[in-house]
């Protein structure tokens, strides 16, 4: 407004009465002086990557967990409720830094579960793909300070690391997870927790948390912004290791969710729905995904399995109440220093909840207590605990999707998204799709920094949160999306989709996500000229991003099982061969011995013998039974010893039926042979063992090598070794 124009409006006042008019006069010199002061410049960005947070884990989505921090945000700004990053951490973290497909950003899968034939192939390094740049390289030459402190997962290898990829100062853990009170591995994949500061080995501090720690060293790194400095605006990245297993937290955070959850998880799916309805993010009539045949029945599990499962959701809502605790002091800590209200925040998850549970089985159980791990429910989240929500609480925290991370179903691409900050919106709810690759134009776009470097695939929200569009993508435009065998393609308001892994489905499914997000109804027979459309679009895309087709039978949670079992194995090198050579050397000095007290007196040795060996049949037979009356009477927790996942209930019936019946039937023969001192009863059980080790070796020649076979199939081949003794031993009559 020109000076002219303030002295025109006052000459009018003069001829108005004198208190009003005087207010008009100083209403108009307000609105001059507001308009003629100088902008606040480029925005501060803090960007909050929370790992594996379910799409209503947060209380602005639904959540019954306290995330106000959080919440606070949303209010202040936009929360998207069609968001989808990729099933996977690695790739979603590739497209978030990168503004690129994660196939182009060489992370097209976790380094932990890419397939042999896959790792010579460029999009599949583990490692972002030279000449790509990050967000943080694009910033610092905007004129940004750059930081990072969390979890990275893109390469430590030689110039891999954050302070290699435009941030200035960094503390960064480069792998899946770790643990959250100390500096050591959470996984057998690593020999420790690989912390790095500036590109160098960090050590941590004796009082680490991580969800404080990290918060702390990123204060610390704005703070210490040298003089001319810290005029300069930054980009704070805030990866937490929260909530990743394994899940820990602080009792204080703990107790509050004590008997939250002591009526499962069916009924929290329920309550999680009713949720997202309840803060408009979803239509009343959104129908609920199907639950996945990996959740068992709750009210099937032991009141001490049960007690187990409350507790573990318990601290996994306190893990992300506490990281919002601590998230929370950075807001404080930028409200105190001015800077809060000129500070961009994007909030955000990398990919659906976690259901996978190492803790169920023996052999992993085997490793936590040579590593110091306990699962006592009285101290579970403290230190030298070891926790995972498993697949029941997931299914609740995807809720209404299907499905969960490493998966293609809603429950595992589509997460939270809020974006808070100056010239935003605020408390609006945005419901046009967007992916993770959309996030670093969008932080580009909203922070004025030219667009210079290598093109993005992903496109800015700006024009959505300026009210310039509605969509971001139009009704023809496809999208597409894959991760170790997990396939999307995206158009308009439907999704073609392909869930290759244990619990999924490898058919091409058409949904219409707008409508049914949880993915109720196929419409592939309805529409099949759309299915053909899109698949074509989808081969277009794999083509043009190098999506390589996975191999027979893989799928990323079995090739992360099979390398688990392997390092596990090396980690118990040393006691197997000793306690191998131990065995050998009491058999021989067994048969030793036998040989030269059979040459002194041998009728005596052979009765001797005949005795021991049916013995030894029937301690046999008498496992073989229990082991049966177990499934029969247990099935969820037998599906767990023997290295299954929990069944649905038609895969737990037929677990009793045919598991048991194959244990009952070989245990009652073996006993029968021992009791009767008769061989031909030891024929059945023969065929059975022999019959079931023939199955292995064929699916193992079919579907490739599976470390975790191994034990039964060596099982499987000692016992039928003791029952050709037997058969040579016992009379033939």
């Amino acid at each position: 407004m020109s000076i002219r124009a303030i002295w025109t409006g006052i000459a009018r006042t003069r001829r108005a009465s004198g208190a009003c008019g005087l207010g008009v006069v100083f209403a108009v010199l307000a609105a001059s002086l507001a308009l003629a002061q100088p902008a606040a410049g480029p925005p501060n960005i803090v960007l909050i990557l929370v790992d594996d947070a379910g799409y209503t884990d947060f209380g602005a989505y639904g959540s019954e967990i306290a995330t106000p921090t959080i919440d606070a945000l949303a209010a202040r700004g936009v929360r998207f409720s069609n968001f989808h990053a990729t099933p996977m951490c690695a790739p979603s973290r590739a497209m978030l830094m990168t503004g690129v497909d994660s196939h182009n950003a060489g992370v097209a899968n976790l380094p932990e579960s890419t397939p042999r034939a896959h790792r010579d192939l460029p999009a599949y390094q583990g490692r972002l793909a030279p000449g790509v740049e990050t967000l943080a390289t694009r910033l610092k030459r905007g004129g940004y300070r750059t930081y990072m402190a969390g979890k990275w997962h893109l390469g430590h290898g030689p110039g891999d690391l954050p302070d290699s990829h435009g941030f200035d100062r960094s503390f960064a853990m480069d792998a899946t997870g770790a643990d959250n009170w100390d500096q050591r591995s959470y996984f057998p994949l690593y020999e420790r927790a690989p912390w790095f500061e500036d590109g160098q080995p960090a050590t941590l501090p004796k009082d680490f948390y991580s969800s404080a720690f990290l918060v702390d060293r990123m204060i610390a790194y704005i703070d210490g912004a040298p003089g001319g400095e810290a005029a300069r605006p930054f980009f704070a990245y805030l990866p937490f290791l929260a909530i990743h297993i394994p899940v820990q937290a602080p009792e204080t955070f703990v107790r509050k969710y004590e008997a939250t959850y002591l009526d499962g998880w069916a009924a929290q799916r329920a309550r999680r729905r009713e949720g997202a309805i309840r803060s408009g993010l979803i239509a009343a009539d959104t129908p609920m995904g199907p639950a996945p045949g990996s959740v068992a029945d709750w009210n099937a599990l032991t009141a001490d399995e049960q007690a187990l499962a409350a507790r573990s959701m318990a601290v996994n809502a306190a893990m992300l109440e506490a990281m919002d605790h601590h998230l929370g002091r950075l807001v404080a800590h930028l409200k105190a220093r001015g800077q809060y209200d000129n500070t961009l925040f994007v909030v955000l998850s990398d990919n659906g909840p976690e259901a996978g549970d190492p803790t169920a089985h023996p052999l992993f159980r085997a490793w936590m207590r040579r590593q110091g791990y306990s699962q006592e429910v009285e101290t579970l989240g403290g230190p030298g605990t070891y926790a995972a929500i498993g697949p029941g609480w997931a299914s609740a925290a995807a809720a209404p999707g299907a499905l969960y991370k490493f998966y293609a179903g809603e429950g595992g691409l589509r997460v939270p998204l809020i974006l808070a900050g100056p010239g935003l919106p605020q408390g609006q709810t945005e419901r046009a799709f967007t992916l993770i690759s959309d996030i670093a134009p969008t932080v580009l776009d909203l922070a004025g920094v030219p667009g210079s470097g290598p093109p993005m695939q992903g496109r800015t929200l700006g024009p959505v949160l300026r009210g310039q569009a509605s969509a971001v993508y139009g009704p023809q435009d496809p999208v597409g999306l894959e991760a170790a065998g997990e396939a999307a393609l995206f158009k308009g308001d439907y999704k073609l989709t392909r869930n290759a892994g244990a619990w999924g489905d490898p058919a091409w499914r058409l949904y219409d996500i707008v409508r049914d997000p949880g993915e109720t109804r196929d419409l592939a027979a309805e529409q099949p000229a759309r299915v053909a459309e899109m698949l074509a679009d989808y081969q277009a895309y794999a083509e043009a991003v190098g999506a390589a087709e996975i191999p027979e039978g893989f799928s990323a949670d079995r090739q992360v099982a099979a390398n688990l079992g392997l390092h596990i194995l090396a980690d118990f090198r040393i006691p197997l061969l000793a306690g191998l050579g131990l065995v050998i050397a009491v058999i021989a000095a067994v048969v030793l011995g036998a040989r030269h007290y059979g040459r002194r007196q041998p009728e005596r040795a052979a009765r001797l013998g005949r005795l021991a060996m049916r013995g030894l049949l029937g301690a046999v037979g008498l496992l073989f039974v229990a082991i049966a009356l177990r499934i029969w009477t247990r099935p969820e927790s037998m599906a767990a010893t023997l290295g299954l996942a929990a069944q649905s209930p038609l895969g737990l019936a037929t677990l009793r039926a045919d598991m048991g019946a194959f244990f009952a039937g070989g245990g009652l023969f073996v006993l029968a042979a021992a009791v009767r001192d008769k061989r031909s009863w030891l024929a059945p059980a023969q065929a059975l063992l022999s019959l079931a080790l023939m199955g292995r070796v064929v699916s193992l020649l079919a579907g490739g090598w599976d470390l975790m076979s191994l034990p039964p199939m060596v099982l499987e081949a000692a016992l039928i070794l003791i029952l050709a003794a037997g058969w040579r031993v016992l009379t033939p009559r």
